[in-house]
């Protein structure tokens, strides 16, 4: 057993200061408020602890990549997110021809069974032309049963989430087939009237892909799928709070009108997030970093992020503090966002919070919310 105190610490939701927690194997036995009942194990008297972070869209990370299963590309991505506080990994793989789709599900069917990452997000093939960002335009197709199937037997029960676009022609079927197989489904890179993402919810659509982006702008005549993602209660909008994105403004309204119990903070970070600028893949497609923005080469279209967990952390705790919070109410909003909406999204009951009898999972922070520890099932994978 092991007893943390720390100067904060969010319990449950609640910033506690002073607060503790004892682990008991891979779970937490107890935590609460105030003086640790005995002389901590580990004591953090300028730092707060948190959730470990889950990002439910990321591609890459450290120079690795999940795009083509490849072990040592995955181990090396899920580790750098890892060292930035992200204890739960979501792989995002792009699109990809039909049989490599497959291949790269079973490698990493088996990358989630070994406990590397938590489970796959097929973001694609069927998505719009008209909004694929960063995907293989000449892979983009409507759902066929058949491929569905395949894609669901290579993953074994890894599939967590698919994005789609609802428009093509077959996505009725497939939303249902996909929620049948307890996948969840979230609408993204997609050219949808705000009728058509309306009806994709209704259907069993519970997540927005990337709010705003590969998507069309908010119009108030057309809204659009934003507005009928980000007005259903039913729906968690994902928010990539990286500053380049989505305006702080932007971020700010999001927030604001659907709460942080609906906003899931994500990466959507590529192989290149932690790596200097330069040339990189997503996929089958070329990607050039300048000055820590990644873009589809010759192209002004963003593709994915270098971003961090820990750096969007303090993104959104900067964002709530602006926008006139109080200390305490900004952090449990990023902590919200960052772990315990991805979590329940994804229907992860283990982890999202501190809380007993949940994963001891845990992230420490300095004064400056930096990173210092990570635990991961109650052993310590960095400082402790």
């Amino acid at each position: 057993m092991t007893l943390i105190s720390a100067a904060a610490v969010a319990i449950d939701g609640q910033i506690c200061r002073p607060g503790w927690l004892q682990t008991a194997g891979r779970q937490i036995l107890a935590c609460g408020a105030g003086a640790p009942p005995r002389p901590a194990d580990s004591n953090f008297p300028n730092s707060t602890v948190v959730p470990g972070f889950i990002d439910i869209h990321v591609h890459g990370g450290g120079g690795g990549s999940y795009a083509d299963g490849n072990r040592h590309e995955v181990a090396k991505a899920a580790a750098f997110h890892l060292q930035h506080g992200t204890t739960t990994t979501l792989a995002s793989l792009v699109t990809a021809a039909p049989a490599e789709l497959a291949g790269t599900v079973r490698d990493l069917a088996e990358a989630t069974q070994r406990g590397i990452v938590a489970g796959i997000h097929l973001e694609g093939p069927w998505l719009s032309p008209a909004q694929c960002g960063a995907h293989d335009r000449t892979q983009l197709r409507d759902p066929d049963p058949a491929e569905i199937d395949a894609v669901l037997a290579a993953g074994a029960g890894a599939i967590r989430m698919i994005t789609l676009a609802p428009e093509r022609h077959g996505s009725d079927a497939a939303i249902q087939r996909f929620r049948d197989a307890g996948v969840v489904v979230a609408v993204g890179h997609t050219d949808a009237t705000y009728e058509q993402a309306r009806h994709a919810v209704e259907l069993g659509a519970t997540v927005g892909t990337h709010l705003f982006n590969a998507m069309p702008p908010l119009h108030h005549r057309a809204p659009g799928p934003a507005l009928a993602l980000l007005a259903d209660p039913r729906v968690t909008v994902e928010l990539i709070a990286d500053g380049v994105h989505v305006h702080p403004a932007a971020m700010r309204a999001v927030i604001q009108a659907a709460g942080p119990h609906r906003v899931a903070v994500v990466t959507d970070a590529i192989a290149a997030s932690g790596c200097h600028d330069g040339a990189f893949r997503l996929g089958a497609v070329t990607i050039d970093v300048v000055s820590g923005v990644a873009r589809v080469q010759g192209t002004s279209t963003i593709a994915g992020s270098t971003a961090t967990m820990d750096q969007l952390f303090r993104s959104v705790v900067q964002l709530g503090s602006a926008s006139g919070s109080d200390a305490d109410a900004a952090l449990a909003a990023a902590v919200q966002m960052t772990a315990a909406t991805p979590a329940h999204a994804l229907g992860f009951d283990s982890v999202g919070r501190l809380r007993a009898g949940l994963d001891a999972n845990l992230v420490v922070l300095d004064r400056d919310l930096q990173v210092t520890a990570v635990m991961v099932h109650g052993t310590w994978r960095l400082g402790g």
